[in-house]
């Protein structure tokens, strides 16, 4: 058996081991009445990384040569800008990171880790990488080195090596970090029940609200990406219970709303939640409902604060070239998702980037270059709705109806809601290639 066949194996032997554990916390659990939710509280996660921020500072005024606690400050302004969607954090947290690097420039793991995942954050995944390794030389005992890693090599679209990291990770600390990527890495892959199995695992370790908001989201939108809407709600709502103004949690429940046909409750719920945190994942699903209901003024309103969030990314030394290759296809700019997309596909080549520039390609009339590239974003066995609504529609565009038909067949059956706009858009086409053929 080859090197890469043992991989996955290894990673759903840790899960298999402790299923056992997770179906007894789950039924311990369930026995216990939810929390009641106070007004609007602030999210959790927000809470207590600000209380972790202002001890580390009152510290550092008091001490300020201590580059462990300026290394934990910085890893902490990063966390805060991916919580807030202020990327003002970046700057501050490079400047605590390389001060704690200048007071100790050898052996400073923590601060190397940081740096990793700063970069991370900025999504400059070659340098997240050479920080990774860096940090894997100071601590190569430590979790958190091969988590950023692993975020670094799945993103370059290494996805061996990113699953050795992840590996590395269980045998070191398997906890919720080691689960959930684990978990993405296995959804990748197409093994969807690993991927559920690998979550329930990290909800059966979290051992704080923010964990456990955390997991249930992603175990929402797994059941989501597959179709099933009580599933997700399920997951969402369980989540909810312990962090009640969790927005990844609430923006789940909108998405529900929406696909469930609830669409001024779906677009009442992302108006909440980018007026408290505008990022652009959140933004784009806001605007893509606002289109599909024929609110184009008021999507308009919403790109330009998408516009205008991105520049500030931009200033913080955020580089996202796929958000802004997916905004300008929304908008109908297909020469710019071309260049965006062409130029993230430059700096990276994993599945997601090879989806975007597939469909960038189809966009722009080029179905005979798009189809490489989305064939390229199915090669790790995952199944993604829209992926292969994207295939199918360069499948149609090359006159290939049968295989246009399978691929878009294929997408509504993997999740009928995929996108208020793409998944219409995949029924017409569906059905004027079934009523062609």
């Amino acid at each position: 058996m080859s090197e890469r066949s043992t991989r996955p194996r290894r990673i759903l032997a840790v899960v298999v081991l402790v299923a056992g554990a997770v179906a007894l916390v789950a039924s311990v659990s369930a026995g216990q009445s939810a929390p009641v939710a106070g007004p609007a509280p602030v999210p959790v996660a927000q809470d207590t990384l600000a209380h972790s921020i202002s001890v580390a500072q009152d510290k550092l005024r008091r001490t300020p040569r201590d580059p462990l606690t300026w290394a934990q400050l910085g890893t902490a302004y990063v966390e805060q800008a991916r919580i807030t969607a202020d990327p003002a954090y970046y700057p501050k947290a490079q400047g605590a990171l390389e001060k704690s690097l200048q007071q100790q420039p050898d052996g400073n793991g923590a601060a190397l880790i940081g740096m990793g995942a700063l970069a991370n954050a900025r999504h400059d995944f070659a340098a997240a990488k050479t920080w990774g390794e860096r940090a894997e030389a100071a601590l190569p005992d430590t979790a958190e080195s091969y988590g950023v890693l692993a975020d670094a090599l799945t993103q370059l679209g290494d996805a061996g090596a990113a699953t050795d990291a992840i590996q590395r990770m269980l045998d070191h600390k398997p906890g919720v970090s080691s689960f959930t990527r684990a978990s993405y890495d296995l959804e990748l892959h197409g093994r969807i029940d690993d991927a559920r199995a690998a979550l329930q695992r990290a909800v059966a370790d979290a051992t704080s609200p923010s964990d456990v908001a955390f997991c249930r989201y992603y175990l929402g939108e797994l059941a989501f990406n597959s179709g099933k809407l009580d599933d997700a709600a399920a997951e969402y709502d369980q989540g909810l219970a312990v962090d009640a103004r969790n927005v990844s949690l609430l923006g789940g429940k909108a998405k529900v709303a929406a696909a469930r046909g609830r669409v001024d409750e779906a677009l009442a719920g992302y108006r909440d939640i980018v007026a408290r945190v505008p990022l652009p994942q959140y933004l784009q699903e806001y605007t893509d409902l606002l289109v599909a209901a024929g609110r184009k003024p008021e999507a308009e309103q919403q790109y330009a604060v998408l516009d205008s969030q991105q520049r500030l990314f931009a200033a913080a030394g955020v580089t996202d070239d796929l958000t802004a290759s997916a905004v300008a296809a929304s908008r109908g700019d297909n020469a710019g998702a071309l260049t965006h997309a062409q130029a993230e596909w430059g700096r990276r080549q994993n599945v997601l980037v090879a989806d975007a520039l597939g469909w960038a390609l189809h966009l722009n009339g080029r179905d005979a270059e798009a189809l490489p590239y989305l064939d390229r974003a199915a090669v790790l066995g995952g199944r993604t709705a829209a992926f292969a609504y994207h295939r199918g529609m360069a499948l149609a565009g090359l006159g290939r109806k049968a295989d246009a038909v399978a691929a878009l067949a294929d997408a509504l059956e993997i999740n009928p809601y995929f996108s208020p706009v793409g998944a219409p858009d995949a029924r017409r086409a569906l059905d004027q290639l079934k009523a062609a053929r």
